[in-house]
């Protein structure tokens, strides 16, 4: 059995900018700035709790300030963003994303779960208008640790607890966007799929070397049969 596990904005869906305007508002709130949020900082492929610990701590909050305040911070974060979310209009599905999620989920020798740099509680909101959030038996998030190398062996703990089967990293497969989810399986020897649907671009994707790279999912026979067979044949998509 292989334990599938997809990363959530610019993979499965997008929220237009949803979770950083919510994340902003939150900082706001709670420390009463966005530190350099607007000033460049980099979200993609980032854990919340990583982006929480680089903003504050660069608008000169200690450690201890921020963890004192987190979890008031993730709380207004998960108000804010059911707010600016909405009834769900603002969060568009990805090409093949319902089809190929529910064809794995239907598979007996697969496991469908998430990864993903999202507290858990933004990671529901998010999907919670698509109808994908039940079939993800799994997850490991943002706000599990600060360090995306780590939520491998989360989720792998986890599946374990749903399945009592063991899975050791060269069975999974570890579904992204970013460079960041490239080197998250990279540091755990799981397999590493890119898709060029979210900020960069293939060619970029591509110099990363994940296992398969996708423009998209959008032809969902092609992409199941090439990740259900990831484990023995590997090789860039064109």
């Amino acid at each position: 059995m292989r334990l599938f596990l997809f990363d959530i904005d610019g993979t499965l869906i997008t929220a237009r900018g949803a979770g950083r305007a919510a994340f902003n508002r939150a900082l706001v709130e709670v420390f009463g700035t966005v530190g350099p949020a607007e000033a460049g900082y980099d979200f993609r492929g980032r854990t919340d709790l990583r982006i929480l610990q680089d903003l504050m701590a660069a608008a000169g909050f200690s450690d201890e300030e921020i963890a004192a305040r987190r979890e008031a911070c993730f709380a207004a974060y998960a108000r804010e963003l059911a707010v600016v979310i909405g009834d769900g209009s603002r969060v568009q599905i990805l090409p093949g994303v319902p089809a190929l999620v529910r064809a794995l989920a239907a598979r007996d020798d697969a496991l469908v779960g998430l990864l993903t740099g999202n507290v858990e509680a933004g990671a529901r909101i998010k999907l919670a208008a698509t109808g994908l959030w039940p079939l993800f038996q799994v997850g490991a998030f943002g706000s599990d640790d600060i360090d995306r190398r780590r939520l491998p062996a989360i989720a792998c703990d986890r599946a374990r607890v749903v399945t009592r089967r063991e899975f050791p990293f060269d069975r999974v497969v570890i579904i992204g966007d970013t460079p960041l989810d490239v080197d998250c399986a990279r540091a755990c020897g799981a397999r590493a799929i890119a898709v060029a649907t979210g900020f960069y671009p293939y060619d970029e994707l591509e110099g990363c070397g994940p296992d398969l790279i996708f423009k998209d999912f959008a032809d969902v026979p092609d992409v199941v049969a090439r990740l259900t067979d990831a484990g023995e044949h590997g090789g860039p998509t064109p």
